[in-house]
């Protein structure tokens, strides 16, 4: 099936109509009126002087040398009786011309440090990045005098030297940009889908940090016309005999008893064009809602804190039960029927902290066969987002993800070359994450980024991967499909984003797909339809799904086993029918508990769960979970209890697993509602 892959205008208009509205509420404002102008005369000036007033500029006149401001020579003559006012016209284009060439130096420059760490990973990034914290802590115009003695006297070398002494400020900006968009989902996804890391640069990263950009380059270049202005005066800028306005104020100074306006008309010049640029990039910046603190390109800056170093990776050998350097237990995950999908055993998230290495996810096992559904439970900071993204190996540096075995449709992501990982993850593994209005990139159209998996990895050219797209769409139940996928996600209701983030997971021919919190921020009625989807999809196909949540009661009824975690760990592992009323841990009866039904009684105080979570930072000895416990004795505050199959279709780790508390304390006794009824 074959689909047309014409732009669609309206659905064009109302993205280009919000940009060009917001480039007129700046001109609209009486600082970006007055700016703009100014500095569309200074351009106009820049283009047109030198072609009406070079002859009289250079026209020498022995009669009329060093005079004074009169009719015919409105801001007087130089040494060799030239017009000084006409020479500070066409000076105009040299000195605009070169500091626009020294920003588009500092720009290129800037972007490429300030997007290392993106392009050749983080070990090789930190490097740059100190480099740039160094330079940074310098004053702009300092690092511009240094590199013009290595550049040479000279128009060329001035130029060079203020676009590297320029480049610090725009790394630092850059970096702090891409940095932030880096870590947004949509960024995931495409590194899930196995975009390579220029293709996420360019695609997803640069259109999205284009505007400040644009607006602290505009400021540069004020910065950058006062610097030069600076180097031709000090004599190391542009030799005679060509001229820009600091070499006229050099030449200025020289009169400066006699005519003191000889040398004033060059240095107001100087500061009209460098205002009408500095105020203009104000005025842009406060019209698309930045912040001007961002700096010129000459702005001197601080040092950046210095990010973590990266530890060796380190696995464990083996694949029999074991003993984490925290004392944690290992157990095997237990038999599944046939190959599973997905078999993880002893899997840690390590970050660095200060006072030591704080471990959220500690010894996770578990396995999802083909077609299952597992539902992972537990409150915020339990370590379930965590163990997903460690999974689809997602975790970044300084984070260090180890297991035991950490196997995906055969294929052991811990070794072998990260290609080979990539592609496999990108066709055969699907996320949906937890915040819709995240999931896409907000500067590309929803097709272009469904069609970007199946190019990337199936091999379909732009109108093949374009139909695939909207074949996808459909299936998902987007409604008019084809001019849909030519829509940005800002068009899209939350639903319809995360269909068509299920839409992208589809795009391949997944066998599991890790769903993260899909329902978060959706009315109920949309929460059933996003559900459903997920249940069609992997009725059709057969594929696993590992559904993540905090609402208890949608894990059991779309669910076939339910992981229960608390502090890093799994604490039962149990089947989810059995979830309402034969949940053998604490922690899980006091989630259940925590829900509230139809019934619930109005006048009383709803069930909760006593105390407060974890601190992944500060594990207690013994069983984490024993502080907030009814059943708590002083064993579980001393030894933490294995994960182990008590024979009857489950794991549970608990000292007391099964009993009821003698005092009822909310949040903590049994429930005897099932699931089916708290909807």
């Amino acid at each position: 099936m074959t689909t047309s892959t014409t732009l669609d205008a309206p659905a064009v208009a109302p993205r280009r109509s919000a940009a060009r509205a917001r480039w007129l509420a700046v001109l609209r404002t009486p600082v970006g009126a007055g700016a703009g102008l100014l500095l569309a005369l200074v351009l106009l000036l820049a283009l047109v002087a030198p072609l009406l007033w070079s002859a009289e500029a250079d026209r020498v006149a022995a009669s009329a040398v060093l005079q004074g401001a009169s009719a015919e020579h409105w801001v007087g003559t130089d040494a060799l009786g030239r017009d000084v006012f006409a020479r500070v016209l066409v000076a105009t284009r040299l000195s605009i011309g070169l500091a626009l060439a020294a920003t588009s130096i500092a720009v290129v420059v800037g972007l490429l440090l300030g997007t290392a760490p993106l392009l050749i990973g983080r070990r090789g990034g930190r490097l740059v990045t100190a480099g740039v914290n160094i330079a940074v802590a310098f004053p702009g115009l300092l690092l511009a005098l240094f590199f013009a003695v290595v550049f040479g006297v000279g128009m060329t070398g001035a130029v060079l030297a203020i676009g590297f002494a320029g480049a610090p400020a725009f790394a630092r900006l850059s970096q702090t940009l891409a940095a932030g968009i880096a870590d947004r989902d949509f960024v995931a996804a495409a590194r899930i889908a196995g975009v390579g890391r220029f293709r996420v640069l360019v695609r997803h990263v640069l259109p999205n940090i284009g505007e400040p950009l644009v607006v602290n380059a505009t400021i540069g270049a004020g910065g950058a016309l006062l610097a030069f202005a600076g180097l031709s005066f000090l004599g190391l800028g542009v030799q005679a005999p060509s001229y820009d306005w600091g070499r006229l104020l050099q030449d200025g100074l020289s009169g400066i008893y006699i005519h003191p306006v000889a040398a004033l008309a060059p240095g107001v010049a100087i500061v009209v064009a460098g205002l009408a640029f500095n105020l203009f990039g104000e005025a842009v910046a406060k019209g698309i809602g930045l912040t001007t603190a961002l700096g010129g390109g000459f702005a001197p800056g601080r040092a950046a804190r210095r990010e973590a170093g990266r530890r060796e990776r380190t696995r464990s050998e083996g694949a029999g039960a074991a003993a984490t350097d925290e004392g944690v237990p290992v157990t095997d995950p237990g038999a599944a029927a046939g190959r599973p999908v997905l078999d993880v055993q002893d899997l840690s998230v390590t970050f660095p902290g200060p006072a030591g290495p704080v471990r959220p996810v500690r010894g996770v096992s578990f396995r999802v066969g083909r077609g299952e559904a597992v539902g992972v439970v537990g409150e915020s900071g339990s370590g379930k987002s965590l163990t997903a993204l460690a999974v689809a190996r997602l975790v970044e540096l300084p984070g260090e993800v180890t297991a035991g075995r950490l196997v995906f449709q055969g294929a052991d992501l811990l070794t072998g070359p990260d290609r080979a990982h990539r592609r496999l993850l990108g066709t055969s593994f699907a996320m949906v994450f937890q915040d819709p209005m995240t999931s896409f990139n907000p500067t590309r159209r929803i097709g272009r980024q469904l069609a970007e998996v199946a190019e990337e990895h199936q091999g379909m050219n732009r109108r093949q991967a374009m139909s695939r797209a909207v074949d996808r769409l459909r299936s998902v139940r987007v409604p008019a499909a084809e001019r849909r996928a030519h829509q940005y996600p800002h068009e899209f209701s939350g639903g319809m984003r995360q269909r068509a983030m299920i839409g992208m997971g589809l795009m391949g021919e997944p066998a599991l797909i890790v769903a993260d919190e899909p329902t978060t921020a959706l009315d109920v009625t949309v929460q059933r339809q996003v559900l459903d989807l997920l249940a069609s999809v992997r009725a059709a196909d057969d594929v696993a799904l590992l559904l993540i949540s905090h609402d208890v009661a949608v894990v059991g009824q779309v669910c076939d086993r339910v992981l229960v975690m608390y502090a890093g760990r799994v604490v039962e592992d149990l089947p989810a029918a059995e979830l309402g009323t034969g949940a053998r841990h604490p922690y899980t009866r006091a989630l259940v508990a925590a829900v509230p039904d139809m019934h619930v009684d109005l006048d009383a105080p709803l069930p909760v769960i006593p105390g407060r979570p974890v601190d992944p930072a500060h594990q207690p000895p013994g069983c984490a979970y024993a502080p907030r416990c009814p059943l708590a004795s002083a064993r579980c505050t001393a030894e933490d209890p294995a994960l182990a199959d008590d024979e009857t279709g489950w794991r549970v780790a608990c000292w007391h697993a099964g009993e009821v508390a003698d005092v009822a304390v909310p949040g903590a006794a049994p429930v005897a509602v099932s699931l089916g009824e708290r909807a």
